[in-house]
């Protein structure tokens, strides 16, 4: 993820870069140059160039924040009640292994809430609320080391 919060800036940060599209735009009115903005404010020309360019079209109003870029497509009491689901395991909706894939997530959430999202979207939504992939516990019990160790030995040298 870009952010460490998981998806976007804090309030905090929205309202700091306000502040420095503002001061650029009153910059602009006094009709100071493009670099000489960006080293001050510490921002890149290209982002000057186009705040210049909001602030010509739409005057101070285009320079304020239009709030965070994305909202989730779940509530919290609805992620609350998929939860639930994912607890009761895909067996108890009609997957026969118990893997929770995104792809079956996804459906669980266009069944259960006619919301269409994508895979990654969910992906973001497990990510968001401390959720990760899903790696067995343990070997698996039919596992031969000893076949696992000749292959190493001998054939992955030869793969390489």
């Amino acid at each position: 993820m870009r952010y460490a919060q998981g998806g976007g800036l804090t309030a905090e940060r929205r309202r700091l870069r306000e502040r420095i599209r503002y001061e650029a735009g009153e910059r602009f009115a006094c009709g100071e140059k493009t670099a000489v903005i960006a080293k001050d404010l510490r921002v890149s020309e290209r982002s000057v160039e186009r705040w210049r360019r909001a602030w010509r079209e739409g005057g101070m109003d285009a320079l304020a924040s239009t709030g965070p870029p994305k909202l989730p497509k779940l509530s919290d009491g609805q992620f609350a009640e998929l939860e639930k689901e994912l607890a009761l395991g895909p067996a108890e909706h009609g997957w026969e292994d118990q893997r929770w894939t995104l792809a079956r997530i996804r459906a669980l959430i266009a069944f259960k809430f006619q919301i269409d999202c994508s895979m990654a979207a969910v992906w973001r939504l497990l990510q968001r609320h401390g959720w990760s992939w899903q790696r067995p516990a343990l070997r698996a019990v039919e596992r031969d080391e000893g076949a696992v160790g000749l292959w190493k030995k001998d054939v992955w040298p030869q793969v390489e």
